[in-house]
């Protein structure tokens, strides 16, 4: 049971206690008050008595009623009245014990209301509950400061992954440049050039893991302005820079492009196709498919073929570093990243991404918007 019957129940039966204990006085009390029948002469008429009821005539037959009867009828009608009017008064109390809980948990609704909306990206929240300084107003001004801690340990953190890639990109150019001038020397070797190789397919690889969290970071924060994309142009530019990419992995591409104005950041969205078309090329085997489609039920639809992907791995696709264990035996497939940027800019606009394994194998991934 909510807390809010319990306390009706709890008011309604502590009102019939109440009256319970004050019918039973009454009773014990009326009792005391009426003419005692011991001792009294047989047959006495009670013509000159009240009556059980007010109002009502006294209850007198051809010879009178003894005090006896009286005494039994008053008692009777007492308590069947008293009876009749705490049931009535037992279902107004728990009709206004429910609308006293109403009111009193009200403020604790307002908690568990905004508790439930709040998300790494809207902190910025509050109660600020009005009224009298009390248990209630207590409560949700700790639950706002617990919430500014909160905003402010967060906006923290994404500051200083922000500031730490971008810390890090000058050192990786630094090296990406000195690598390829020691292989440019003449008297380089082929043990240092396939060295310098080899840093130079980690470089590469660093600097996509710091651009990925650069992106990331950006994408958590929101969307610093809003305006309206087509998002079929979008995706047909990716497709055509992707295209070779598409030949060398032996991918075919498709597109069925349907008009779609999506209003939002640009260069997010722009993201947003290309990991989605990167992953779909990537995680592909030689002769595969790779459909893209914007409008109808979602705004973009991207479908590939590839091995199969387990239906209770496919929500861990879009937490950061996650892989399946088959695709990260494979090195030089990516950093972990590109979904989880996927997820984070769809929730930027307001939206969701979700993903579904294909029965032959690959997934189908959808982008909606509302």
């Amino acid at each position: 049971m909510s807390v809010k019957l319990r306390l009706a129940l709890m008011c309604g039966g502590l009102f019939l206690l109440g009256g319970a204990i004050l019918l039973a006085t009454n009773y014990l009390l009326v009792r005391t008050a009426l003419p005692d029948t011991a001792g009294a002469p047989p047959g006495q008429s009670t013509d000159d008595l009240p009556a059980p009821v007010p109002g009502s005539a006294p209850v007198v037959g051809s010879s009178g009623t003894d005090l006896s009867q009286y005494r039994q009828e008053v008692l009777q009608t007492l308590v069947v009245q008293s009876g009749v009017a705490l049931a009535v008064m037992a279902v107004v109390a728990l009709a206004l014990g429910w609308f006293a809980a109403v009111r009193m948990l009200r403020p604790v609704q307002e908690v568990v209301a905004t508790a439930q909306r709040l998300e790494a990206d809207s902190l910025h929240e509050r109660i600020r509950m009005p009224g009298p300084r009390d248990e209630l107003t207590e409560l949700a001004d700790t639950f706002d400061g617990m919430l500014d801690r909160l905003a402010a340990s967060f906006d923290s953190q994404k500051r200083f992954v922000a500031n730490a890639s971008h810390e890090l990109r000058t050192p990786l150019a630094t090296q990406r440049t000195m690598i390829e001038i020691a292989m440019a020397r003449r008297n380089a070797g082929p043990d240092l050039r396939d060295l310098c190789e080899r840093l130079l397919v980690m470089n590469v690889r660093t600097e996509s893991l710091i651009e990925g969290l650069l992106l990331l970071a950006r994408s958590d924060r929101g969307l610093e302005h809003e305006e309206p994309v087509r998002l079929d142009d979008v995706a047909r530019g990716v497709l055509d820079s992707r295209r070779h990419a598409a030949e060398q992995a032996g991918v075919r591409l498709e597109a069925a492009m349907s008009p779609q104005i999506v209003s939002g950041d640009p260069v997010l969205l722009e993201r947003l196709v290309v990991n989605l078309v990167d992953n779909a090329i990537t995680y592909n085997h030689a002769g595969g498919l790779v459909s893209v489609r914007t409008g109808g039920d979602s705004a973009l639809h991207v479908c590939n073929t590839g091995p199969d992907v387990p239906a209770d791995q496919v929500g861990w696709l879009f937490e950061p570093f996650r892989q399946l264990r088959k695709q990260r035996a494979g090195s030089g497939r990516g950093v972990g990243l590109g979904l989880s940027i996927v997820a984070s800019i769809a929730k930027a606009h307001g939206g969701s991404v979700r993903a579904v394994p294909r029965p032959g194998g690959g997934l189908e991934m959808a982008f909606s918007v509302p």
